[in-house]
């Protein structure tokens, strides 16, 4: 695993035993202030400590309203590069942690770009942290069990604005109240943690907690959480002591609330963090009301597509042996969604209403074993544990690779490259550097190495070696003629010297070597550059270094391999005899009128003929001619030509045989054929699909600028096609963002784009976002009558109803039930993530794309439940609906497999 992680800087071991320790209230307690610069003891008792030995990075002092606490008034900021950085700690091994990272960014740069990066565990990634609000506190918990000395905590991949961290806490349990049988092969990320019938909206945690750990309280309000209470749900609390048996189990204060339902049911809905996945869920109660002698409180969880969970019942008073006694079943091992749904329904031999005090949910997360290389670059650190190269800390390849290597794309990487060039370094070459089987290319030259060269025997795959400009001496190893894959070794150290090789000649050679050369190399003559003071002359052929010089184009998954053809330019008569003389009509808009048409090949077309007071004029036809000359994607409506006579523009495109989208949304279409959520959500990918290609297929890129239910067609298998480029702009490559007149379509019109006139490619995901929504709703982008008092927009009108939690009162009603719920919230608030009022806070195309392909599989899953799919099937998926049995929790070459005890409820 990473047991590289305990040698790799003597340094860091002896900071974080001494200075986080030493001060500590209890063992295994470590509280980093990052940016601050003291230590101090804040309200609730714990000690922080400032993280200014840290060596790298920034700090800032930021100020928000209402936030006291002096931990989060300061941070530390890291730049905007390749690099990861890493906080390591101490851990004691075998034994259970929670480590918890806050971020609050008090747009501490003066940029107001919302943040957005990578937080990984080691080699594992964690979460990626997502800043939508300057004011509002980001925190992540992780339990995990501890298998070496020490742990890291990494940040990297920085989207938008700079990575930064507010706190990092490490909280040491003592028992083994989140033992499972799968820790020593994943995390547990945590996703809720609830406290029912809390009395304020403060949480609780230290002290009342002793292991601080931070218990919600159900009266906060936020989106899409606890929502959907079901009437006559009520508070009760008592100050009773609450007997829970051992100390990691939820803190008595917690116990002493509850929250009853008084017409028989509690009801509650939330969002999951990192799932739909494999989880860990228990739910707490304690009887703290006072009952009736005939009273009695029975009741079910009730999860959907879940029945099996639905089956035993819970008698708190008889299952916890007691009135004012803990009672907590659970499940170590169910794959729970996205959207979490769930009731405790009262029996029918019951008397009470059910009654719930907490909860607690974590998602399995799959440790990955780190790279091969860890120990020996671990060990390599260590000699130079003084220099800032040698600090970076976390797995040495992933996420993301040291600054000084390169690795291989495998799941658990080999090195490939090690670039230590003018690192003054010093001493013999370490021998670590030998021992790297996947090493291609090593860079040592600039610096002060001295002693020989040594045996790379273990590193058969060697390129290039670089030692120039050291203090080598000795004899040139015999051993290197057998690196059948040398091309280039530099040596330029003037007293290192040919050995008496026993027949093996020694010439010079300068440079690279390739074909019948290396096999000469490696047989019969091995040559190296040895001429005092002289530096060789550097000759790039291998197709291999050019690549450092000529990175691949990147191309979308979604483009298509399609020639691009010139435009034809059809004729007028041409076009009069394939549309029957402009017979029938099939469209019309500001632009013009469309009609159909069938060519002598059979072929059926579109035939769009622009009016002469049109408001695309002369430049938008000629834009469009010319984007769409160029442009070839199964996605985007196939243009077959144009013609320009007697003051007529004309745009010929395929025809799409079942017209617009709008008009299969509330159009004369919507009575005839009606459109499923599974065929909606099949046209958002296929339009999305469309869009990325504009956005990251084309060179230079292309802006729509005008995407609406309207622009996107249909064809006759009901597959979508993004038309209508005559209002689309270039993006010029470098610039980010294009200054233009504002064009579009009310209701469509990105806010940001009309008030800065600087149109970007957000400002399409702006108007998708507004077509989700459509096809969430079934409504108009702008209305009237739909969308209550004061409101025209569906923007405003789904966001009032999302962000509260009442998705169902935006769902068209024509779907009748036939969708899963947690697909509908995903391409909901995915919507509201595209309809933010500033352009870096919008996803991309991609990311869209990704979220709708997500929702697809979890509505086809889905309905594979209800049509009798076996729980075989059902179980190669992660996005599966909710079922027991065997639970995927991590890739689909390494299932856990579950028996029958363990996928019953348990009580602890």
């Amino acid at each position: 695993m990473e047991s590289w992680v305990h040698g790799f800087s003597i340094f860091l071991i002896f900071f974080f035993t001494y200075f986080l320790f030493s001060h500590a209230q209890m063992p295994g307690f470590v509280s980093l202030d990052c940016g601050g610069t003291g230590n101090f003891t804040d309200e609730l008792g714990l000690q922080w400590q400032p993280d200014d030995r840290f060596r790298f990075g920034g700090t800032a002092n930021i100020s928000i309203p209402n936030e006291t606490r002096k931990q989060y008034m300061t941070l530390r900021h890291f730049p905007v590069d390749n690099r990861k950085y890493c906080y390591t700690l101490n851990v004691t091994s075998r034994t259970r942690f929670l480590v918890r990272a806050s971020f609050l960014y008090g747009n501490f740069d003066d940029n107001n770009v919302y943040p957005k990066f990578d937080l990984s565990m080691g080699a594992t990634p964690w979460s990626t942290i997502v800043i939508s609000d300057a004011n509002t506190i980001e925190v992540r918990e992780l339990i995990f069990l501890a298998t070496e000395p020490t742990i890291s905590v990494c940040l990297s991949n920085a989207t938008t604005g700079q990575p930064f961290i507010s706190t990092l806490e490490l909280r040491q349990f003592n028992g083994s109240v989140y033992i499972t049988d799968y820790e020593n092969e994943y995390y547990m990320s945590v996703s809720a943690r609830i406290n029912f019938g809390a009395d304020s909206v403060d949480p609780v945690r230290y002290p009342d907690d002793p292991f601080d750990r931070i218990w919600e309280s159900d009266s906060l309000k936020k989106a899409n959480y606890l929502v959907d209470v079901a009437v006559g749900t009520e508070k009760i609390s008592t100050k009773m002591p609450i007997f829970v048996d051992k100390d990691e189990r939820p803190p008595q204060k917690v116990m002493q609330t509850a929250v009853v339902g008084r017409n028989g049911t509690l009801s509650y809905r939330l969002n999951l963090d990192g799932f739909p996945g494999g989880g860990w869920a228990f739910t707490y109660f304690a009887e703290i009301a006072d009952l009736g002698l005939n009273d009695l409180r029975k009741f079910r969880l009730v999860l959907p597509d879940a029945p099996s969970v639905s089956k035993p019942a819970v008698n708190i008073l008889e299952n916890a042996q007691g009135k004012y006694r803990l009672y907590e079943p659970g499940f170590e091992n169910l794959t729970l969604p996205f959207v979490l749904s769930f009731k405790f329904v009262k029996t029918p031999d019951s008397t009470l209403g059910p009654l719930l005090n907490a909860m607690e949910i974590n998602n399995y997360v799959k440790k990955n074993g780190g790279t091969l290389d860890g120990p020996n670059l671990a060990s390599l650190a260590s000699h130079y544990s003084s220099a800032d190269w040698a600090q970076e800390g976390g797995d040495p390849c992933l996420p993301v690779p040291w600054s000084w290597l390169q690795c291989n794309s495998d799941p658990q990487p080999l090195v490939t490259v090690v670039k230590l060039s003018n690192k003054n370094l010093t001493g013999n070459i370490p021998p670590e550097l030998t021992t790297f089987s996947g090493l291609i290319e090593l860079w040592l030259d600039g610096n002060s190495l001295t002693g020989p060269i040594p045996d790379f025997s273990g590193s058969p795959n060697l390129k290039i070696i670089h030692l120039e400009n050291n203090k080598l001496t000795g004899s040139v190893p015999s051993s290197l003629a057998r690196l059948q894959n040398l091309r280039e070794l530099y040596s330029g150290n003037p007293n290192l010297h040919k050995a008496n090789s026993g027949g093996l000649h020694l010439g010079i050679i300068i440079g690279s070597a390739t074909g019948a050369a290396v096999l000469l190399i490696a047989t019969i003559v091995f040559c190296i550059f040895l001429h005092k003071g002289k530096k060789p002359k550097k000759r790039y052929t291998d197709q291999a270094r050019l690549g450092h010089i000529l990175p691949s184009q990147k191309i979308p998954s979604s483009l298509e391999n399609t020639a691009t053809e010139a435009a034809h330019c059809f004729t007028f008569s041409e076009l009069e005899e394939a549309t029957n003389d402009f017979e029938k009509k099939i469209g019309s808009g500001g632009y013009g009128v469309v009609y159909y048409g069938k060519l002598k090949d059979g072929r059926e077309i579109a035939v769009k003929v622009l009016t002469s007071n049109s408001f695309q004029g002369k430049r938008e036809f000629s834009n469009e001619v010319t984007l769409l000359s160029r442009i070839h994607h199964r996605n985007l409506v196939q243009f077959l030509g144009y013609c320009q006579e007697d003051g007529k523009s004309i745009l010929i495109y395929e025809f799409m045989h079942n017209g617009t989208l709008k008009e299969h949304l509330y159009g004369p279409l919507t009575r005839e054929r009606g459109i499923n959520w599974i065929k909606r959500l099949e046209i958002a990918e296929d339009a999305a699909k469309g869009i990325e290609y504009l956005h990251t297929g084309c060179v230079p890129s292309i802006i729509h600028r005008d995407l609406k239910t309207s622009n996107i067609l249909l064809d006759k298998n009901m597959r979508a096609k993004v038309s209508d480029f005559g209002l689309s702009k270039l993006a010029v490559d470098g610039a980010s963002h294009v200054s233009s007149i504002v064009r579009g379509t009310v209701g469509y019109l990105d806010p940001e784009y009309y008030i800065s006139q600087q149109l970007t490619d957000k400002s399409d995901v702006y108007s998708f976002g507004v077509i989700l929504l459509e096809l969430v709703s079934g409504q108009e982008a702008i209305s009237n009558e739909s969308f209550g008092v004061n409101c025209r927009n569906i923007v405003q009108w789904a966001k009032m109803h999302i962000e509260s939690g009442d998705i169902q009162g935006i769902i068209d009603p024509s779907l009748r039930d036939e969708y899963d719920i947690q697909s509908m919230w995903k391409i909901a608030e995915k919507a509201l993530m595209c309809v933010q009022p500033h352009g870096h806070m919008r996803p991309s195309m991609s990311e869209v794309l990704k979220e709708i392909q997500d929702a697809i599989l979890i509505e086809k899953e889905a309905r594979g439940g209800r049509e009798g799919i076996s729980d075989d099937f059902s179980r190669q998926s992660l996005h599966s609906s909710i079922h027991l049995g065997s639970v995927d929790l991590g890739p689909t070459d390494s299932y856990l497999s579950f028996d029958e005890s363990i996928a019953r409820p348990t009580a602890r």
